[in-house]
């Protein structure tokens, strides 16, 4: 038996954009991924956003700035999980939550750990806090979707050398010539938008753009969508003689099962 994740409409390619701290800097790199059809998660601290802190995002601003991507956690001040107290550090990445929750009207449940830095106890204390997933520093330079969401590697920073030839790697791959095996492919790429003006090389960000948009064999999605997905395909319930697979959740779900596609819709029952 074979069964492989499929992302939405049988694709086998994804790829998204994880963007840290809420700088100014966003305006330009959001204008970016809307004038291209690319979609990003935007890691943001409310403490500065709340202060009005010139070199941050206005909290005027957010709704717009940010519609049609995701706003996550990063926590209130910053906080370096593994060098403050919990009590502090749950209560950094809460309150939060709390207050892009109470912006957006949405539940915000992804998050980018401050600094990159993690171990088990932070964690604990993300999962603790509702956080579904949570983006690391840590760069695979490989295209594998990753089912561990609590420590989740990127694919590469943006100013990662091997960028374009990754993208030369990824965009000829087809799932059905069984190209490395059929596993689908997640192209995951982190930064901070201020890297760009601090570098002056917004010309790196709007090429990889050019390069990687509008290929129709690609679903461009932010983390949160991206790991919502994975999370319904991994909860298919299956019969143990393979000829009925159950959907218990409200997203459809699209895989390669033995050699064919196969859609399971939300809340149904697939027979073969």
């Amino acid at each position: 038996m074979s069964y492989l994740l499929r992302f939405p409409e049988f694709k086998a390619k994804a790829v998204t954009f994880s963007y840290d701290d809420g700088s100014t800097n966003d305006r330009r790199l959001v204008k970016i991924f809307n004038d291209h059809g690319l979609k990003a998660t935007f890691n943001l601290n409310s403490g500065r956003i709340r202060t009005g802190d010139e070199w941050s995002v206005c909290e005027d601003e957010l709704l717009d700035l940010y519609r049609g991507h995701e706003i996550a956690v990063h926590g209130v001040e910053h906080l370096v999980g593994t060098h403050v107290p919990p009590e502090i550090y749950l209560n950094d990445i809460l309150e939060d939550r709390k207050y892009f929750e109470s912006l957006t009207g949405k539940i915000v449940n992804g998050m980018a750990y401050p600094c990159g830095c993690y171990n088990d106890n932070v964690v604990n204390m993300a999962r603790c806090c509702g956080i579904k997933y949570a983006r690391t520093t840590v760069s695979t330079g490989n295209f594998a979707v990753s089912h561990d969401r609590l420590r989740l590697p990127a694919t590469c920073h943006h100013d990662d050398p091997r960028l374009f030839e990754l993208a030369d790697k990824f965009l000829p791959y087809v799932a059905r010539d069984q190209v490395w095996d059929g596993s689908p492919y997640l192209f995951y790429v982190w930064g901070h938008s201020h890297e760009f003006a601090n570098k002056n090389n917004w010309d790196r960000i709007e090429k990889f753009a050019d390069v990687i948009c509008g290929k129709p064999d690609v679903w461009y999605a932010t983390n949160g969508e991206i790991f919502d997905y994975v999370e319904a395909f991994e909860r298919l319930e299956w019969s143990v003689d393979r000829s009925t697979i159950f959907n218990p959740s409200a997203t459809d779900v699209f895989l390669h099962l033995d050699g064919r596609d196969v859609l399971v819709p939300a809340g149904k029952t697939w027979k073969k």
